[in-house]
């Protein structure tokens, strides 16, 4: 151990005599071994992680009980009789599955500072995250001291899992785009924002340094100026070895922006400015040019050199050592995944998994694969075969008792005070690693459409239709909203024959604008431009009868228990009123 001190303090005083290039190699050098080192000793608990999972059923109950007796105190606790409870069937019996709107009484309360409506003693609420619920009113998740700590161990395994596989990435940066955490505050001071942002200020101090990204940067207000201040601070290194957001649409407006504003991304690197147009509070900008250290004429030289190579300035030209994009690859965003192989190039992709506020719940362990490894040793999981959504006492297995190549509804108890609670995400089981299930997620239920994670409720549509509809002083009988996915992706609204083309138009703006007002998430994705806005189209009133004929023909249907799709959200309602719509379209050419 002396001979190991000696040896590191020579290092350093050798180093005290060489240029500054030379010993900033040095400490780039130690650096990464530093880094492979805690890299390594990390591994092993992935391993015991990937291990364990033989053990899935009795880890999976053992979390169980754990979050019952953590919050057997807590008004909640106390009306449903966790104290009480001593085997999954009384669990099951006390507490029913239940949507948000079940909690909200208690989250309001926690709002204002009564944690013990949720929590028992010893919990911290840190902050609320927020996310579109199905009413008009958002959903705010409170994240706890508890709860956050199994949210980062989850992401912990994720990482572990892509570092192993891309051990390049110590020496190179990995760029996160988040949100803020502290958004504004509650009536009891508590933060509301995204949990993306906690995340990044609370990274442990030895990977701090592989993240490009300041943190200072979740400050900065407005879709395009974020996103802007972010790549003229990341386009400045060629060391991007990861790329790192939900959203892929995300990614294709980063590379878009990319290549429109070339001239003043190349401007701003040679001169070491952050361009006037971004509106941003003068001592943010100040922090901000701050972590570029200045011009950089030589990196701006390599950037205009590209552009006059290949005429344009896109990721796969401008950072060509990267080693991975993470993304989602699940679900309807699935459509934006050529444009991005377009613009990033021959990169594999890796998926984030089945994240959400509520949870992360999946990690993929390949590069190219949607399904993840369910993380067993942070919530309790139960699931509900999808044939069984509407029956009255369904069936309810623990997560070593599905069935593979069958898809479920995924139910979650967790230390964010939510108790079987129905996140309606549809699941489909792919395999099992050990005891423990692979799972891919397939897409939100049956009365949710969500193309770019805006996760519209039919009740939403219903409101805001109706309220777009009075803005114009018009009433239908029928209407129903379509979801089209593309670049990029937006609703059409689909009404009676009989409404004028002026009208029509009136009523586009009028029901888009109703949306944003329902749904946060929407009005970010439309405000950010990954949405398109609302298309009216009108067609007869047959091609809603022939819906309903459809529907009903099956032998046993109860014709008078049709329920009109008021949202098209599931599959095979929306590619049915598609193909009307191109045929309509196809004879009227």
């Amino acid at each position: 151990m002396v001979l190991g001190r000696w040896c590191f303090a020579s290092r350093i005083r050798t180093s005290r005599g060489l240029s500054f290039r030379s010993r900033s190699s040095v400490m780039n050098r130690l650096a990464r071994v530093v880094r492979r080192g805690y890299l390594d000793w990390r591994l092993k608990r992935l391993r015991h992680y990937l291990e364990q999972t033989a053990h899935c059923a009795r880890v999976q109950r053992e979390r169980l009980w754990e979050k019952l007796r953590l919050n057997a105190d807590s008004d909640f606790g106390r009306e449903h009789g966790f104290a009480d409870i001593r085997t999954l069937q009384e669990y099951r019996q006390r507490v029913p599955i239940a949507g948000y709107e079940v909690f909200r009484p208690y989250v309001e309360r926690v709002k204002q500072g009564a944690t013990q409506a949720l929590f028992g003693s010893g919990t911290k609420v840190l902050m609320f995250s927020m996310t579109s619920g199905t009413t008009a009113q958002s959903k705010y998740v409170p994240i706890t001291n508890h709860f956050f700590r199994e949210y980062r161990r989850s992401w912990n395994y994720w990482g572990l899992a892509t570092f192993r596989d891309h051990p390049d990435l110590l020496s190179q940066y990995t760029l996160t785009l988040a949100s803020a955490w502290d958004q504004f505050r509650t009536s009891a001071d508590l933060p509301c924002g995204s949990i993306s942002g906690l995340v990044a200020e609370t990274r442990p101090w030895i990977s701090k340094s592989l993240f490009l990204l300041p943190t200072s940067l979740l400050k900065v207000k407005g879709t395009e100026n974020k996103l802007y201040a972010a790549l003229r601070i990341a386009i400045a290194s060629p060391r991007v070895g990861m790329i790192a957001t939900a959203n892929p649409l995300t990614l294709v407006n980063l590379a878009r922006m990319a290549d429109e504003e070339k001239e003043r991304l190349i401007r701003d690197v040679r001169n070491g400015t952050l361009s006037s147009h971004i509106e941003i509070p003068s001592e943010l900008r100040g922090i901000l040019q701050s972590s570029w250290g200045g011009p950089q004429p030589q990196r701006a030289a390599e950037l205009e050199r590209i552009v006059a190579t290949h005429g344009t300035l896109f990721p796969r030209d401008f950072w060509p050592h990267m080693s991975v994009v993470s993304v989602w690859m699940g679900g309807s965003v699935a459509a934006y995944l050529p444009k991005v192989r377009e613009y990033f190039g021959a990169v594999p992709l890796r998926d984030h998994g089945l994240s959400a506020s509520e949870g992360h719940l999946t990690s993929p362990m390949d590069d190219e694969s949607c399904s993840g490894l369910l993380d067993y040793d942070s919530h309790y999981y139960e699931f509900v075969p999808v044939e069984e959504a509407e029956a009255a006492n369904p069936i309810v297995l623990e997560a070593h008792e599905l069935e593979v190549g069958r898809e479920y509804f995924i139910i979650l108890t967790t230390l964010s005070g939510l108790y079987r609670y129905d996140i309606h995400d549809i699941v489909r089981c792919d395999a099992y690693v050990g005891a423990c299930p692979m799972l891919t997620f397939m897409h939100k239920g049956a009365h949710f459409s969500s193309l770019t994670g805006e996760k519209l409720s039919e009740l939403q549509v219903m409101q805001a239709v109706r309220e777009g509809l009075r803005e114009v002083g018009l009433s239908l009988d029928h209407f129903t909203l379509l979801p089209v996915p593309g670049d990029p992706a937006f609703y059409r609204l689909l009404v009676e024959q009989s409404v004028s083309g002026e009208f029509a138009m009136q009523i586009e703006g009028a029901v888009d604008r109703a949306l944003c007002r329902a749904n946060c998430e929407y009005d970010d994705r439309r405000q950010s431009h990954r949405m398109g806005p609302v298309v009216v189209t009108r067609i007869p009133q047959r091609i809603w009868n022939e819906h309903r004929r459809r529907s009903t023909a099956h032998e046993g249907a109860d014709t008078y228990a049709y329920k009109h799709p008021f949202l098209a959200a599931k599959v095979e309602v929306a590619e049915y009123f598609r193909s009307v719509i191109v045929a309509a379209s196809d004879a009227e050419d």
